[in-house]
């Protein structure tokens, strides 16, 4: 296999920073709703899972303005133009979401009148919106759901670097890892 320039094909350290982040909060978070949700659940769960949800906010918009400094590296271009395709609408879906779930609930919490610790180091307030309890109850539950349907693109997206990297033995795993080859893959044929 002929080996591509590593620095070309890899991500920069700032964006694989932000990508593991984000990614171990995304998932402390899901695992802190989920368990935050049941009666006798401790109300630390869901204040942490607040002020995590705010913080994944706050480094999407850093991760958004280091890419439009840094562009993404370009896809392998022996990949198939569904994989292409694929893969794009995935990262796009996942900027969405990481955007507008935070906003969503802050939203939310919002109409309810409450405030989201950060960190300890100060409140952040309700943003000035109207809204009912009712209302705010709606968009939770579909915070909820468009969550859960996030960690479904979440296990898509490990279970492709995961068959890129050990079946097309492209190393694509390692353009988000600062260790690692990213090699180009024989030719083979594509599905």
């Amino acid at each position: 296999m002929a080996e591509v320039t590593a620095e070309r094909s890899k991500y920069t350290l700032g964006a694989m920073i932000f990508h593991w982040l984000i990614a171990i909060m995304v998932i402390l978070n899901w695992w802190l709703a989920e368990q935050g949700h049941g009666s006798g659940a401790p109300k630390w769960y869901m204040q942490w899972h607040f002020t995590i949800g705010v913080s994944i906010l706050f480094l999407t918009v850093l991760r958004i303005v280091w890419r439009l400094i840094f562009p993404r590296p370009a896809l392998n271009e022996d990949y198939a133009t569904w994989e292409k395709w694929v893969a794009k609408t995935t990262y796009a879906t996942f900027y969405i979401l990481l955007v507008a779930l935070p906003l969503g609930a802050w939203l939310a919490t919002s109409m309810q009148g409450t405030s989201i610790n950060f960190w300890g180091i100060f409140n952040l307030g309700p943003l000035p919106v109207g809204g009912s309890k009712a209302t705010a109850h709606e968009i939770l539950d579909v915070h909820g759901t468009v969550a859960g349907l996030m960690m479904y693109l979440i296990i898509l997206h490990v279970l492709a670097a995961l068959k890129h990297t050990l079946w097309d033995k492209d190393g694509e795993l390692f353009r988000m890892l600062p260790f690692g080859k990213v090699t180009k893959p024989a030719k083979t044929p594509r599905f």
